[in-house]
């Protein structure tokens, strides 16, 4: 049974937002320009300022390097950023996902050994899912990791790495054991250096020109036991869990949102009815997926897993985030300076291919959804 209770935010989370507001205006780094996709640029400087600020891996212990706060007060620094277009890609990952995992599976050593650097904006970690060759099966993974001496080898290759010619580390899903009739069964979590020299990455240019997409391939990569995520054969369990952090956040309706800040920029007249509607139907549903995504960050507050949830958030969003340039487009005025509101347009068309690739093809969401509520 899906569940989306409605959720308030509290009083801190509110007063956090206008300082992080004040933050952005007196440190958006220099010449930087928003564009339509929710992680606009890789920054280091940036990702390590907002560390220092304690904007970074917010709902982590202090013991670790973390602010000790809420998963709310995590979520509104996170709208804020993606909202004013902020180069957020370096940290988001190890923000978003990779830190919280580690509070719940992690050792004790890793937790010491990587968590200061994610929460100061030092550490960079991609995610290794997908595979060529696979598809969207992601239980159809070849990448190997054989048992040796004090760690594992790992052979294989992951697709669409985000960022990876640029990060520091993968959390990757790897097969530890052959496949059996449970195709499930098997996986593994392996943390792997991305600057090992074993490690083969191949950036792959997208339509925008940009290239943020990468192909890792491992020639007999060593990986020690100390490196290991989780259980060995718990891959599966772990990895589909860990995908609720990153199927329900606003990143999901706000990639694209630049495209609407300029197209409401156009407007220097009252809009006409038609242009009042397409406002209006852009703006309802930034705010219906909005109060979705909020649901969800209560239950992972309140130490829930809501995996169903999250990828229903995933879908409406994708959809969403695919129809709002063209409703805006169709209703922008005519004899408006559409320099900026062009640019992101193009900027949305040419990346878009990539919205319904993160985090999980719709097809296989909706499989995922109808699983969750009994309907195959």
């Amino acid at each position: 049974m899906l569940q989306f209770d409605p959720v308030q935010l509290p009083d801190s989370s509110h007063a956090l937002r206008d300082e992080i507001r004040q933050f952005l205006a007196a440190n958006m780094p220099s010449g930087h320009r928003p564009n339509s996709d929710f992680l606009s640029g890789h920054n280091p400087q940036f990702s390590e300022l907002l560390g220092t600020h304690g904007y970074i891996c917010m709902n982590i212990p202090v013991e670790y390097g973390g602010g000790g706060r809420s998963f709310f007060d995590r979520y509104v620094v996170a709208e804020e950023l993606l909202a004013a277009g902020a180069p957020v890609s370096a940290h988001w990952f190890s923000d978003r996902q990779f830190a919280p995992v580690l509070m719940q599976i992690g050792t004790e050593q890793q937790r010491k050994k990587y968590l200061p650097d994610m929460c100061a904006g030092k550490s960079y970690f991609s995610i290794g899912m997908s595979e060529p060759n696979s598809g969207s099966d992601l239980a159809a993974i070849r990448t190997s990791a054989t048992k040796v001496d004090g760690g594992w080898r790992v052979n294989g290759t992951k697709l669409w790495t985000t960022y990876a010619h640029l990060n520091h580390y993968m959390i990757a899903l790897v097969r530890t054991a052959p496949v059996s009739e449970n195709r499930h069964h098997g996986m593994s979590q392996l943390l792997i250096d991305l600057h090992d020299d074993s490690v083969d990455i191949r950036p792959i240019k997208n339509m925008g020109g940009d290239e943020d997409f990468n192909e890792v391939v491992f020639n007999d990569t060593y990986v020690p036991d100390e490196d290991v995520i989780g259980e060995i054969g718990n891959g599966w369990n772990q990895c589909t869990a860990e995908l609720g952090y990153e199927r329900s956040g606003s990143e999901r309706f706000l990639s694209t949102f630049r495209v609407y800040i300029e197209f409401l920029k156009l407007f220097t007249d009252p809009p006409n009815d038609l242009q009042a509607a397409a406002i209006g139907r852009i703006a309802s549903n930034i705010m219906a997926l909005r109060r979705m995504s909020l649901s969800v960050v209560g239950m992972l507050e309140a130490g829930k897993m809501p995996s169903i949830e999250a990828a229903l958030v995933k879908e409406l969003g994708n959809n969403f985030e695919k129809i709002m340039p063209e409703i805006a487009r169709l209703a922008a005025p005519l004899d408006a300076d559409k320099t900026e509101f062009n640019r992101t347009y193009r900027e949305s068309i040419l990346l878009s291919p990539s919205t319904t690739l993160r985090g999980g093809t719709r097809e296989i969401l909706r499989g995922v959804i109808a699983r969750g509520l009994g309907l195959r």
